[in-house]
């Protein structure tokens, strides 16, 4: 296939990319752009952050350890070498990671030096939010949290918001200052059909839902986050793929009177500040999903569509009672989300069927979302329950209790609801459900957590929940007296 994006300015047109390629390998293996490193290949190290910015001028950091090169297809692409300005001038964060001697082998500090450039370009200030997903394991974090911190007040350098004026359908071409740059035209916008050859790049879900009925067994790419393992860990032969994200109509979101509607393609980072208004103990578990870089590209489409148990998207959307809705060519379909997962590995899913958007109820705000993790960041849940539970008058009205973690697949919890339901809302009611959850599921155990202790700290889950809902202070986060 062919495609065109930015890389540090310049314009690079690509003709019959190899669809697993990815942006690490070209751009160290092609390009000689070796500063950008290979540290872990899954997305886990922050090594290989690059700088990418889309059409309507988002700029955010990605891993390009999993970044098809086809993903960058009328995007701009900066790696450190382009973070550093003309005749050698120093971004921001590039001297005060000098001044506040933020790096001593130097291996892991092109990756933060994109970090940091994503974060200061976008005025943002949670360093420690930005910076979790790249590992240093020499100088510790608190010389490069004080670099951050100070290039904070320094001005966003020229030469880092020149991606930000280029629009589709044109690209601009030019350099670092310098003219008026020519444009190009990117592989398959307009009126031009892109050159399919191994791979497919649909437009909208309507060329998408074409090409996967006349493709039902293609790989559908959307972030990568998770097929780009299966390419960088193991070597495995995708065959035909489709490119999901140049299909906008994917990436919509919706607010209605009775439901909030996400399309497949909306991704992790986009949902944080909707559920911040919305759901705020959500928007907190979310933004314990992977990291910046993950959550950039990772969709919830993808989230559900994988199917794995371990997934914190469903458990939480489960619990809201969203409804999933699904198209097949000109067949659509919905149901509700927990009737999708069948077994583990198996979904209600039929060929050339693929997930369109997600559906949330409108309702007052009653989700609480517990993540158990080793790490507290960026890490795979052991367990992860949801609740939503009503009460009325003293007693449990409703309730759709969810885990992921417990079972094969994300799992309500159905003799627990039944067992607080009509209930009155109290220490004993919740003691007697908590017994419940030995009826429900049978986990078990790995390198994450033993059965036993997954099943214990499932049950006190719902007794943290009783606890906050009536006015006791359970952060885990804080140290009690």
């Amino acid at each position: 296939m062919d495609i065109s994006f930015l890389l540090n300015g310049e314009s690079v047109v690509l003709t019959g990319v190899a669809p697993t390629v990815t942006a690490l390998d070209w751009l160290r293996e092609v390009r000689g752009l070796t500063a950008t490193k290979e540290g872990c290949n899954e997305g886990d190290c922050g090594a290989c952050t690059v700088m990418v910015t889309d059409a309507d001028g988002t700029t955010q950091a990605l891993n390009a350890c999993i970044l098809f090169l086809p993903q960058l297809d009328g995007r701009a692409l900066r790696t450190v070498e382009g973070i550093t300005g003309p005749n050698s001038a120093l971004h921001p964060v590039q001297q005060t990671m000098i001044d506040h001697h933020g790096s001593q082998c130097g291996f892991c500090t092109p990756g933060f030096i994109a970090s940091m450039a994503v974060a200061h370009v976008n005025g943002d200030k949670d360093h420690d939010t930005a910076l979790a997903g790249n590992l240093c394991r020499c100088t510790g974090y608190a010389p490069i949290i004080r670099a951050a911190r100070a290039a904070e007040s320094q001005p966003v350098p020229d030469w880092m918001t020149a991606d930000r004026r280029f629009f589709l359908p044109q690209i601009s071409a030019g350099g670092v200052g310098g003219g008026e740059p020519p444009m190009i035209k990117p592989a398959g916008v307009g009126g031009d059909k892109p050159p399919l050859g191994d791979a497919l790049h649909p437009r909208s879900s309507d060329e998408l839902a074409a090409a996967f009925t006349a493709n039902p067994d293609a790989t559908l790419v959307a972030g990568a986050t998770d097929v780009g393992l299966w390419v960088t860990k193991q070597m495995r032969d995708l065959g035909q793929m489709i490119f999901l994200n140049r299909c906008a109509d994917l990436q919509r979101i919706a607010q209605g009177e009775d439901a909030l509607i996400l399309g497949a393609g909306v991704t992790i980072a986009r949902m944080i500040p909707l559920m911040d208004d919305l759901h705020p103990s959500f928007a907190a578990m979310l933004r314990r999903y992977g990291a910046a870089q993950v959550r950039a590209a990772a969709t919830i489409g993808g989230n559900i569509a994988n199917g794995s148990p371990i997934g914190d998207g469903p458990p939480a959307l489960i619990a809201l009672g969203a409804t999933l809705h699904l198209r097949q060519g000109d067949t659509r379909r919905a149901m509700p989300l927990e009737d999708f997962f069948l077994e583990y590995g198996k979904q209600d899913r039929r060929a050339g069927e693929f997930v369109d958007s997600i559906s949330i109820p409108t309702q007052p705000d009653r989700l609480r979302c517990y993540k158990l993790s080793k790490r507290f960041d960026q890490d795979i849940s052991a367990v992860c329950g949801c609740f939503n539970i009503t009460v009325e008058d003293g007693r449990v009205s409703a309730a759709r209790i969810a885990f992921g973690g417990l079972a094969g697949i994300p799992k309500r919890a159905a003799q627990v609801e039944a067992a607080l339901v009509g209930q009155p809302w109290n220490t004993a009611t919740v003691t007697q459900a908590m017994e419940a959850f030995a009826q429900d599921f049978t986990p078990l155990s790995d390198m994450r957590s033993s059965a036993s202790y997954r099943l214990e700290t499932a049950a006190n889950m719902l007794k943290r929940y009783y606890l906050e809902d009536t006015g006791q202070t359970v952060s885990i986060m804080q140290v009690q007296p």
